[in-house]
């Protein structure tokens, strides 16, 4: 099984994106998915701005993707990030795990999701609803306290 990863600027469809990884594989007995928005930070936020070197990006987020695959037998894997400018409400990215058996599915999404959110290689800027830019965003300390479990 080798992990798809995306970079991509446009949306994705939830259903559509399940629907092709678990296609054909009656192995499959789990699905598990993880769809990540942008916040309204108490409307303060305009939206969330991006950026990512590409290439290196797929290729950090695959190899990752890939130690997941390495300590759970898992039928697919699937991790999608956008960049660019995203709204508040708009879809991030999304992480979808298949498998034989919920356990491990839930676990390969949630270590996934655990690397994007505090080590993936992307740089988020904020702009602000007064039209100002705000300052570069950091991963937060309950972020990176929930992905030291994975060490």
């Amino acid at each position: 099984m080798t992990p798809l990863v995306r970079i991509q600027r446009e949306d994705f469809d939830i259903g559509a994106e399940i629907a092709a990884l678990t296609a054909g594989d009656p192995s499959i007995g789990a699905v598990v998915s993880f769809a990540g928005l942008c916040r309204d930070e108490s409307g303060r936020l305009a939206a969330l701005e991006l950026e990512h070197y590409p290439g290196m990006a797929e290729a950090e987020i695959g190899r990752v993707a890939g130690e997941a695959a390495g300590r759970w037998p898992l039928a697919g894997l699937l991790a999608i990030h956008r960049f660019g400018l995203i709204k508040p409400g708009e879809q991030i990215v999304l992480v979808i795990a298949a498998s034989s058996h919920r356990r491990e599915a839930f676990e390969a999404a949630d270590f996934l999701m655990d690397y994007l959110k505090t080590r993936a290689p992307f740089w988020k800027r904020e702009h602000l609803a007064d039209g100002t830019l705000g300052g570069w965003v950091e991963a937060k300390d309950d972020d990176d306290k929930a992905a030291e479990r994975w060490s």
